[in-house]
């Protein structure tokens, strides 16, 4: 009697609750932090770099399954290994570990030779980027890369740093990209990813239909700064998020476009109609579709065109 009565309570606390089993297997990113005994900045920066797998929950957000916590616990030198791999530095110390002067580093990083992972602004309201110290490592032993690192830097790459080039602001915004589009499933929230790099009269440009912005707003990630929305932090910030320049609004412009057109065909925007008439040229309607384009995710095209931007 009482094994009955165990089976049809547990039998009915699954069917009254259907998401346990899912929680059991899985954990919220809060949990994996301290399961892979990580600081939160570091997993977050693992998820990004693809180290550490995560899926989507049952009510929204990402989950960590327990396998994939498994799976990274059971790496050769964990946790020390995955803390090398997700390790950042500033430019003193970066140019330390190059074995170069600060000054020499950060030509390096304007001229787009290597490429910040993170940001932050410090209590003077001044840039901080942070690289990865594994890809500094890398640059410092390439054997290609020696003479730039001992030698003078080439007259062609002087002229462009006196012209007053700087790649990092745009180097950071083309990493965090696919950062951000790996983060998602849901086609309008990838669109909407693109979209948060452009400013807003380029987004109504690129997208006539004004619910189908609407959703793109909705689902637009925001860049934590501290301060109200017309601080001078958030100012910088923006600066630093939006494209400045023909060829990465073009880029990112014909990336808008495909991608409401393909979210289009998953499901339309909340309150938009099902067929739109075709807008003026620039725009993206229901008719008319901009060709396809390498996907900027991809180290073809992502970084392909990021490398472009220092020639």
């Amino acid at each position: 009697m009482s094994g009955n009565t165990i089976t049809s309570t547990a039998a009915e606390a699954t069917r009254t609750a259907p998401g346990a089993a899912s929680r059991r297997t899985s954990l919220a990113l809060s949990g994996a932090v301290r399961e892979l005994d990580l600081r939160r900045g570091e997993f977050e920066l693992a998820v990004q770099l693809g180290y550490v797998r995560t899926v989507p929950g049952e009510t929204g957000g990402r989950r960590v399954t327990r396998a994939e916590l498994d799976r990274v616990r059971g790496e050769e030198d964990f946790p020390d290994s995955l803390r090398k791999r997700v390790e950042v530095m500033g430019t003193r110390d970066g140019a330390a570990l190059m074995g170069v002067s600060p000054a020499r580093f950060t030509r390096f990083a304007r001229l787009g030779l290597i490429v910040p992972v993170k940001w932050y602004l410090n209590r003077y309201q001044a840039v901080v980027w942070l690289y990865l110290a594994e890809e500094l490592r890398q640059f410092a032993t390439g054997e290609a890369n020696a003479p730039l690192l001992a030698g003078r830097t080439p007259q062609g790459l002087r002229d462009q740093l006196d012209g007053g080039l700087d790649l990092r602001p745009r180097n950071w915004r083309g990493r965090h990209l696919g950062f951000r589009l790996r983060e998602t499933d849901d086609l309008w929230a990838k669109a909407a990813v693109v979209a948060s790099h452009l400013d807003p009269a380029q987004v109504e440009e690129t997208v006539r239909d004004p619910y189908e912005r609407a959703e793109l707003y909705r689902l637009r990630p925001t860049q934590a700064v501290p301060g109200s929305p017309d601080s001078p932090a958030a100012r910088i910030a923006a600066r630093i998020t939006t494209a400045d320049d023909d060829d990465e609004i073009g880029w990112l412009r014909a990336d808008l476009a495909q991608a409401v057109v393909e979210a289009r065909r998953y499901r339309p925007a909340p309150g938009a109609p099902s067929a739109q008439p075709a807008g003026p040229p620039g725009g993206v309607s229901a008719r008319q579709e901009p060709p396809m384009r390498a996907d900027p995710t991809s180290s073809r095209g992502m970084f392909g065109w990021l490398r472009r931007g220092s020639s």
